[in-house]
């Protein structure tokens, strides 16, 4: 299996493999796919450690939501799902979408997914019962 190999261009020859021709010795590299490096590899470095600080903070809130519920573990729950979720799915749109128009158009519907499943856990926190409340009302099922 062959390793993504530099090229001085900038780009990166993933899945690259040796072809060897039949009349001569010599071998070249053959790229099935290309890949584009960002130029920003500190952000995208700090995007990772950020995803993983809301794990972490997620893996905390649950225990805390059951031990200790109330409006500021509601919100930081309302804020943390989101986000996670956000990233989430920012991942499949990365995946699964091609093209700029059809990119674009996935984004701009996920920030307002985002931003409508925010804004509807927050209008819940503050007008019902609240994130806690309503999973320990399902518990108690």
């Amino acid at each position: 299996r062959a390793e993504p190999s530099p090229r001085p261009d900038g780009f990166l020859l993933a899945r690259a493999f040796r072809l060897n021709t039949l009349h001569t010795h010599a071998s070249r590299n053959v790229a099935l796919t290309v890949l584009h490096l960002a130029g920003g590899s500190k952000a995208a470095s700090l995007h990772w450690t950020s995803e993983r600080a809301v794990s972490v903070l997620l893996l905390g809130l649950l225990p805390a939501a059951y031990l200790c519920p109330g409006p500021a573990v509601d919100y930081s729950l309302a804020a943390a799902l989101t986000l996670h979720g956000h990233w989430g799915l920012g991942q499949v749109i990365t995946d699964y979408v091609h093209g700029e128009t059809p990119i674009k158009v996935a984004n701009t519907g996920l920030y307002i997914l985002s931003a409508v499943t925010f804004a509807g856990l927050c209008y819940f926190n503050y007008n019902d019962v609240g994130i806690c409340k309503a999973v320990a009302m399902l518990w108690s099922l």
